[in-house]
């Protein structure tokens, strides 16, 4: 893939994972498990991030070793073949812990490539 491509994913993955966050502003953990639709749009969300991390070159992720490329893709194929036992625990905590620090560097990363 070329760095343009690179681009395009990595802007992906940064726009998803703002709206992931946005998403849980103000709900707490509980909400999973009473609000169908919060869990199942979070649920696509992260997934959507994953995906467009598997589009990010190999020469993209070594560029940017720092970022949990196998971790956020393996998130991604847990979620799209084990959706039937989807653990809304960690979904929680990977969104509030895991995410916020991902935006930051995805915005580093993004605004150097520009």
């Amino acid at each position: 893939m070329t760095q343009r491509s690179d681009q395009v994913s990595l802007r992906q993955m940064l726009d998803y994972s703002r709206k992931a966050v946005a998403m849980v502003e103000g709900r707490a953990e509980e909400d999973l498990t009473t609000d169908e639709m919060l869990c199942l749009a979070l649920t696509r969300v992260v997934e959507i991030i994953g995906e467009a991390a598997t589009r990010v070159s190999q020469a993209g992720q070594q560029r940017h070793a720092h970022v949990p490329w196998s971790q956020i893709i393996g998130l991604r194929n847990r979620l799209v073949h084990g959706y039937d036992a989807v653990d809304m625990e960690i979904l929680w905590d990977i969104v509030q812990q895991d995410l916020p620090p991902l935006i930051e560097s995805l915005e580093k990363i993004v605004a150097d490539e520009a």
